[in-house]
């Protein structure tokens, strides 16, 4: 059976969007070696999971001749990964490697979760998170806490019951970021 994970950056008070959607605050205060941590999770096998609206942002950067001049080990990663985006308003996709699911997103996780083939992973994809994790259907929860309070936004539990998580992993960098993976 196929394990699935959801990956995310968080803020110090537990969002993972601010109150407009935004994302940008989790991409500052990198250093060498968090880009190497991130480097190493896009050099794996497995593959990418999304909503449309993560897709959308995700589609519009990785392919891109920046992305590949910015981050090119993460941009190589990123755009080799088979890649599974759920939507009710999309058909096709034009990044590579990408098959479009317009189905009820658990039905189509659990099936895809029985049927052979590398680990999954949903990075951003708050409504998609929170549908898979009342579900039951996630395996591992990795978050990247970033050090700001943002006050408001999106948390990617919404809708769920409480739900008692097990600490495996944990690290530090010197940029302030704490990766933690829950089971």
């Amino acid at each position: 059976m196929r394990t699935l994970s959801v990956f995310n950056n968080i803020s110090l008070d537990g969002y993972f969007t601010d109150a407009r959607n935004d994302m940008s605050w989790a991409h500052g205060t990198d250093d060498a070696d968090f880009n190497a941590f991130v480097a190493g999770n896009a050099s794996g096998d497995g593959v990418l999971v999304f909503g449309r609206i993560t897709y959308d942002m995700m589609a519009g950067w990785w392919p891109s001749d920046m992305a590949a001049q910015a981050m090119p080990e993460v941009a190589a990663g990123m755009n080799r990964m088979t890649k599974y985006v759920f939507s009710r308003s999309i058909t096709s996709a034009d990044w590579q490697n990408t098959q479009v699911f317009n189905e009820d997103a658990v039905e189509a996780m659990r099936r895809l979760k029985a049927e052979a083939g590398g680990a999954m992973v949903v990075l951003g994809s708050g409504s998609l998170v929170a549908q898979l994790a009342m579900a039951g259907l996630v395996d591992d929860y990795q978050v990247v806490v970033c050090p700001v309070v943002l006050g408001a936004g999106r948390s990617m539990f919404e809708g769920n019951d409480r739900r008692d998580l097990t600490l495996t992993q944990s690290r530090a960098f010197s940029n302030g970021k704490v990766f933690l993976r829950y089971r």
